[in-house]
């Protein structure tokens, strides 16, 4: 079948958009709408609306319309006749367009129902926020996603490819660039391919695999990459591979929901260059567009269903339709996903409480035998949370939405819009990291055993005290930290390195998201740190903040990792004298890499030093601070702040100096606009930093403006910046810069160059991208 962009020419509301479109990110948030999980704002029915003209010729075809993702609720209909109803927010689905009328215009309709909130515990958006695509193809087709690659092994490498189609005969050639290498027949066949490149982190090769059935085709991109796990470890093509994970909601940052292929492959990028190798999706299916972004970085993806079963987490979230749907929306997210090799793990879901019970154990291992069913060459694993379960089962359930069955008795919430998060936010905050050990007792060991044994590797959700256990309690069960506090990378990494059936980590989060509010973030305005009242709007929990600035916590873990060699110099905001902020357990620091603190003379500053190193010396414009010793790849020093040039020095056991590194404040700042691309393509989506920084480009964290930008040779989608608190709208095009920085993100025009301008009302600064 052929494919099409079926993006443009959509009303919402009666308002003209371009697909991918986020209904939600232009709401005004208040107090009142919903909760800090939806990050205060609230939902909406949204209808979207596409006239198209059918020719004559597809009366003799087949044509589908595909949806990657609409949220939620999701009733399609064609001239005015309902074709489909799809509740989940994010799974793809197609629609076959049966009664169009041909040779005159057509009206589809989606109507997407978010009114009913809370409904998700971290915002979701609202609409059709992932792209739509037309799909024609003959009578007799190769069906969607109608073929399947696996690769059976590397030496020699062998694939197997199976093809779904109406009726004709298939052939099947595989594509190295533009030359066909290797070549077979049938709808079922095994091809090995000579001198073959194989697919892994450090080298990503992709194949093309070009199906023919007659006159129609369909055209497949796919590495040679076989998974082997076992309690000696995880083995991407026989070589072994220690996870260096994050996980990462759906969400785009100041763009809201809206999920654009440039913003995916940005992302990944940049995780990768902060020394991950790993991404879980949480908690639910990622999209294609960071399916195809892992495939060509390099970066393994444990892609994840769901974040509740049939008990809801929220009143009107999934757990409503997840009895009657789940079978379909697992099977769609297998599909997309099976001839990626970037996917390497199948996540059936996120802290469950329901294998406390029989219903759930079966619940569980129906979902497992349904993804083994569908592929069997990805292990199946789940976000487990020991603790959750082992509460759930005396009647304390954390997640309570009026419904929840936990124990012999549920407690009703009383208020509709509490954040369901609250309780379990509470009660992490309170315990800390002593979390880790909620699931060592051999009560709970025994309860959650059943659930846990009919995984194929079990993730274990703020677990690390059972880490060092399950050597001898179980000694054939293969585990991994699928969620873990960032500040706990250090010791969680030396068992990952010394225990073989322990894969790897996935920090909460790598990168920061909305909503959530203020679960992660150090306040200097006082209140718990959990629930944040409005107007509080991100997480805050992400060591890579939403524009794509990593933290000092980031570089930290890249140390703790071996993928950075000089030492690194974080400090922690030193403009808030003698004020004692409000912490939170998913942050054990908001240092940032910034000597440049405008006007903050001879306050206190807390600088914190990582390095794989024995010893660590400090100076501060040549003077000696101090020289300590390096524990669990830090130092701490306390300062007062003094413009200049801060130095780090690392040294070996003997003395003898590794590497240096330094931060200089800065000079004069002023605006600065820093197109990420000199040349763009016609309608390709560019990101643009604005920073107030000085010549050098060392940005001033401590004179934030508020700034307008104006764009003409394209569209402006957000301008915003990473403040976790404020009231602006990334829509408007005006925004307050955050620590010195804020983006734009603009879709290209089709012609000529891009121009922007930025400006504070009394000074102004520019810049061009050429489009090509």
């Amino acid at each position: 079948m052929k494919k099409q962009s079926f993006n443009t020419g959509w009303l919402c509301n009666g308002q003209p958009v371009t697909l991918p479109h986020d209904a939600m990110i232009q709401e005004k948030r208040s107090a009142d709408a919903s909760n800090g999980g939806h990050g205060y704002f609230p939902g909406g029915v949204y209808t979207y609306e596409k006239t198209f003209f059918a020719p004559l010729e597809w009366e003799d075809k087949t044509v589908l319309v595909e949806f990657e993702g609409v949220y939620k609720n999701a009733t399609v209909s064609l001239n005015g006749e309902k074709l489909c109803f799809h509740p989940y927010g994010y799974t793809d689905f197609t629609v076959e367009l049966v009664s169009l009328k041909y040779g005159a215009e057509n009206t589809l309709t989606v109507v997407a129902d978010n009114s009913k909130l809370p409904n998700s515990r971290w915002y979701s958006g609202s609409g059709i926020y992932r792209p739509v695509s037309l799909w024609i193809g003959e009578k007799e087709h190769i069906a969607f996603a109608g073929v399947k690659i696996t690769t059976l092994s590397y030496q020699p490498a062998k694939i197997r490819v199976e093809t779904q189609a109406t009726g004709g005969d298939i052939s099947v050639e595989i594509l190295d660039g533009g030359k066909v290498v290797a070549k077979g027949q049938g709808s079922d066949v095994e091809i090995t391919i000579p001198d073959a490149k194989l697919w892994s982190e450090d080298a990503p090769y992709l194949y093309t695999c070009r199906v023919t059935n007659g006159s129609d085709e369909a055209v497949e991109r796919f590495g040679i990459r076989l998974i082997e796990w076992s309690t000696r470890g995880l083995f991407i093509n026989g070589g072994e591979t220690l996870l260096r994970g994050g996980c990462v909601h759906h969400d785009s940052g100041i763009l809201g929901a809206a999920t654009y292929a440039e913003s995916e492959y940005r992302r990944v990028r940049i995780l990768k260059e902060n020394g991950f190798n790993a991404i879980r999706s949480a908690h639910n299916p990622a999209s294609k567009a960071m399916l195809d972004a892992c495939d060509e970085l390099g970066m393994y993806l444990m892609d994840e269903t769901f974040d509740m079963w049939y008990n809801r987490k929220n009143p009107y979230d999934y757990g409503l339709d997840f009895n009657e749907y789940w079978r379909r929306d697992v099977e769609a997210m297998v599909r997309q996903d099976q001839n990626h090799p970037s996917v390497i793990l199948y996540s059936i879901g996120n802290e469950v409480a329901e294998p406390f019970e029989q219903k759930g154990i079966d619940t569980g291992k129906a979902l497992v035998d349904f993804v083994h069913s569908l592929d069997a060459s990805r292990p199946v694993t789940c976000g487990v949370n020991l603790m959750i379960i082992g509460r759930a089962a005396k009647g304390n359930g954390i997640y309570q939405d009026g419904e929840q069955k936990t124990g012999t008795e549920g407690k009703k919430k009383k208020k509709e819009n509490q954040n369901a998060s609250l309780a379990f936010n509470i009660m992490a905050s309170m315990i800390g990291s002593g979390m880790n050990k909620g699931g060592n007792s051999k009560k709970v060991d025994a309860l959650t055993t059943p659930f846990v044994d009919c995984l194929d590797i079990a993730g274990y959700n703020y677990g690390s005290g059972r880490y060092p256990l399950e050597e001898k309690a179980h000694p054939n069960r293969i585990v991994f930290g699928s969620e873990t506090f960032p500040q706990d990378i250090y010791k969680n990494w030396q068992m990952v390195k010394k225990y073989p059936y322990l894969l790897g980590d996935f920090m909460w989060t790598s990168w920061d998201y909305l909503g959530e509010a203020g679960l992660g973030a150090w306040s200097y305005t006082g209140g718990m740190p959990f629930n944040r009242p409005y107007p509080w709007v991100l997480a805050g929990a992400g060591v890579i903040d939403i524009l794509g600035n990593p933290d000092a916590s980031c570089k930290y873990a890249a140390t703790v990792w071996g993928q950075v060699k000089k030492p690194v110099i974080g400090v922690r905001p030193v403009n808030h004298p003698g004020v004692k902020p409000a912490k939170s357990v998913w942050r054990g620091t908001n240092a940032m890499e910034s000597w440049a603190w405008q006007g903050c003379e001879g306050n206190k500053a807390v600088v914190e030093v990582y390095a794989q190193a024995a010893f660590v010396e400090l100076l501060l414009n040549g003077k000696r601070l101090g020289k300590k010793k390096i524990r669990e790849c830090k130092a701490l020093f306390k300062t007062s702040y003094t413009p200049g040039t801060l130095t780090a020095v690392s040294y070996d056991a003997s003395g003898k100096e590794i590497a240096r590194s330094e931060m200089r404040s800065a000079s004069k700042a002023e605006i600065a606009v820093k197109p990420e691309k000199k040349t763009a393509q016609p309608g390709e989506i560019v990101y643009i930093p604005v920073e107030i920084a000085d010549q050098q480009g060392i940005v001033e964290s401590n004179a934030d403006r508020r700034l307008t930008v104006s764009v003409s040779g394209g569209e402006l989608l957000a301008f915003g910046s990473a403040n976790p608190c404020m009231e602006e709208q990334y829509h408007t095009g005006t925004f307050t810069t955050y620590y010195g920085r804020a983006l734009a993100i603009v879709r290209a025009g089709n012609v000529g160059k891009i121009s922007i301008s930025v400006t504070d009302g009394k000074e102004k600064a520019e810049s061009t991208i050429t489009i090509q």
